[in-house]
């Protein structure tokens, strides 16, 4: 009986050692087969990705799908749009200062040198704030109602200053979705004249009106979102700049009350 379980472990030993390097070499076959179909994607999703085209040339692409009739409004409204931005930005970049710096520096201008240094000092430096204190100064002889009421004034035509062409960036912003909407109107009604025409409803003949309708909707949203967003930007900016000017203009006036009361 042993020696029939041992010839019968001789024969199961010497089977899976037969049936082991075939697995093996299945296995080795598989592997083979996965690596070569993983590097065939590959390739195959790096030819597409070279040869899809960029972002940028897809915008251009649908620009001049557009139509020029449609798009060169669009385009011009952009390019003013941007041109007022970016004169806004110059101009409130270089109104900006550090007004308790300035503050500090006219209260002691005033206390060694007098009004004449205070001036001196503000005429040499740039902004409405500056603008506005060598305002104050100019009638403080007059008493200090007289400093509140040019202050006042001054300040009332500084935000106006600030403030110009902002009116210019709102009506781009109203006015492109206009002309988007127009080319959309347009677009439909040469949709139904080539229905018209060709006496047919298919797809390809309302395709070329359909594409130029959504075209310059696309478009036109694209230059308001566009402006609108520079346009929040300078708001937020000069409404900054006021909050500054008037807490300097209390300040300023408390100095000049101090500054008159010093000289009683």
């Amino acid at each position: 009986m042993k020696k029939i379980f041992v010839l019968f472990s001789l024969v199961a030993f010497f089977c899976f050692a037969a049936t082991t390097p075939s697995f093996a070499f299945a296995q080795e076959d598989e592997t083979t087969e996965t690596e070569q179909l993983e590097q065939e994607y590959t390739t195959t999703m790096a030819d597409e990705v070279l040869d899809s085209p960029s972002f940028h040339q897809v915008l251009k692409e649908k620009f001049i799908e557009g139509g020029a009739s449609w798009m060169a409004p669009l385009l011009l409204l952009l390019i003013m749009g941007l041109a007022l931005v970016i004169e806004r930005i110059i101009y409130l970049t270089m109104s900006k200062t550090n007004t308790q710096k300035l503050l500090k520096n006219v209260e002691e201008a005033l206390n060694n040198g007098g009004v004449e240094a205070a001036k001196e000092l503000c005429r040499n430096t740039r902004g409405p704030v500056a603008t506005i204190f060598y305002q104050g100064l100019d009638h403080i002889d007059e008493g200090i109602e007289s400093v509140e009421k040019s202050i006042v004034s001054l300040g009332g035509i500084s935000m106006a200053r600030l403030e110009k062409n902002m009116g210019w960036l709102n009506w781009i912003i109203s006015s492109s979705p206009m002309v988007g909407f127009l080319g959309t109107a347009v677009g439909m009604v040469m949709a139904f004249d080539a229905i018209e025409a060709a006496g047919d409803i298919s797809p390809t003949v309302v395709a070329g009106g359909m594409k130029v309708a959504l075209l310059t909707t696309v478009f036109a949203l694209i230059v308001a979102l566009i402006v609108q967003f520079f346009y929040n930007y300078l708001g937020n900016k000069i409404e900054s700049i006021v909050e500054d000017m008037e807490n300097a203009s209390i300040e300023f006036i408390d100095i000049m009350v101090k500054h008159l009361n010093s000289k009683k």
